[in-house]
């Protein structure tokens, strides 16, 4: 009888997979770049809408207690994009990351020692086309205007993506957990933002709550239900203070004005004041 459910449960996201990829919803390759300590034993996983490898190790994460954050990086090139775009996504990473991963471990500062270092780089960022959001922004509004009340999805043209690689080690540089993972954005799930990294900011936060779960649980994260968000979890998304001191590094999120942005198909980086200290 459970199994049924599970199964009848599975074929709405079975659908909505689908429905995504055959309407418009940007590939993104899942490149193995050189920041992790080892590739080794790593096996796919995907989840509805993104590509993954990994490898976990459930005993030490699970008994790890503390954990401590590595800022990350990128290993792209300018190709072509704003330094400062690029370091306002790779900081949303690292909060969205210390924020999620507060949920169970306690995050130390940089100078204390912990069970968990973090630590991701980014290998990949396939840019949003401006010209094609806007239109989508100005379509999205207009129909809000005339009173619709149906969602308008976004033009299947220009849309944007995020790879990232990232592992978790433990105090004697043994990996204990890694990941490879990648995902584009859809025509109706992902916000379209006037600017070239508008999608990859976007998909930051999903990034992180994979690799967080996975760290969380010690198992694979796109196994099973996805979990109801925490209350600090909520409180930090809508622009309060983090529950460790070592995650206001990473500044706070935009909250209420970077929603309100957000619909508005504003750039991230006009309610996104980034990293509170210097990187």
């Amino acid at each position: 009888m459970i199994l049924k459910l599970r199964r009848l449960e599975m074929r709405p996201r079975a659908a909505l997979c689908a429905a995504l990829w055959l309407s418009a919803c940007t590939s993104v390759p899942l490149p193995q770049g050189t920041s992790l300590s080892s590739y080794a034993g790593m096996r796919p996983s995907t989840g509805i809408l993104a590509k993954a490898r990994l490898r976990v190790d459930p005993a030490p994460l699970l008994a790890a207690q503390t954990v401590r954050i590595v800022p990350t990086a990128t290993q792209i090139g300018s190709s072509g994009f704003d330094p400062k775009d690029l370091a306002l996504v790779a900081n949303a990473v690292d909060r969205a990351l210390c924020t999620d991963l507060s949920d169970r471990f306690q995050v130390v500062a940089p100078s204390l020692p912990a069970d968990l270092i973090v630590h991701a780089t980014v290998t990949d960022f396939v840019a949003t086309n401006r010209t094609a959001a806007a239109g989508s922004v100005v379509a999205s509004l207009g129909a809000s205007v005339a009173g619709l009340g149906v969602p308008v999805p976004r033009l299947p043209i220009g849309l944007g993506g995020l790879a990232i690689e990232a592992e978790a080690v433990d105090k004697d540089s043994s990996q204990k957990a890694a990941m490879l993972w990648s995902r584009g954005a859809n025509i109706i799930t992902t916000k379209a933002r006037v600017s070239t990294v508008g999608d990859a900011y976007s998909l930051s936060s999903a990034f992180a709550a994979d690799f967080s779960r996975m760290l969380l649980k010690g198992k694979d994260p796109f196994k099973g239900m996805p979990a109801i968000p925490s209350m600090q979890r909520l409180r930090a998304s809508l622009g309060g203070h983090p529950k460790y001191d070592a995650c206001k590094a990473f500044g706070t999120a935009p909250g209420i004005p970077g929603m309100v942005a957000a619909r508005f198909g504003l750039p991230p980086t006009w309610t996104d004041k980034g990293a509170a200290v210097s990187r």
